[in-house]
């Protein structure tokens, strides 16, 4: 398992390493999959009940790919872990986590206590996303 790495799940985390998407497509029977800038997500699609974890990489903070990833997992019905790993910062797990993202393993540690407060700030939520929290929009006109 990663060090460091923050999860929000209660099942056992997955100790196989993650292969790259290419690597996946030809041997198709890891359990671990790591998708990297540029990488289609929708290309794991098909197997999504046969992977248990899903890292997206985040090379730099400003780089958002990974955000549209994780939605299109979700938004497809993926259950499994899905940690954010790299260069991943406090200030994005909440947004992160509204996304789908269920694990983080950042390239420099976050407490725990700091990241579950990170997670706490914002209570309500203006867009709709796959975390299941109603916007506020929608509670305010009984949705």
């Amino acid at each position: 398992m990663v060090e460091h790495c923050l999860r929000y799940r209660d099942d056992e985390p997955v100790g196989d390493p993650a292969v790259t998407v290419d690597a996946f497509a030809v041997q198709g029977n890891a359990t671990a999959v790591r998708i990297e800038p540029g990488d289609d997500a929708r290309a794991l699609l098909p197997a999504l009940d046969r992977i248990a974890l899903i890292e997206i990489n985040f090379p730099s903070y400003g780089d958002g790919r990974g955000y549209s990833a994780a939605r299109i997992l979700r938004e497809h019905g993926y259950a499994g872990e899905l940690r954010a790993v790299g260069d991943v910062l406090i200030d994005q797990l909440s947004h992160m986590r509204r996304c789908g993202f269920d694990a983080f393993a950042p390239d420099k540690p976050i407490p725990q206590t700091a990241a579950d407060k990170a997670l706490a700030t914002w209570p309500e939520v203006y867009q709709k996303t796959v975390d299941g929290r109603a916007p506020i929009w929608a509670l305010r006109h009984g949705r």
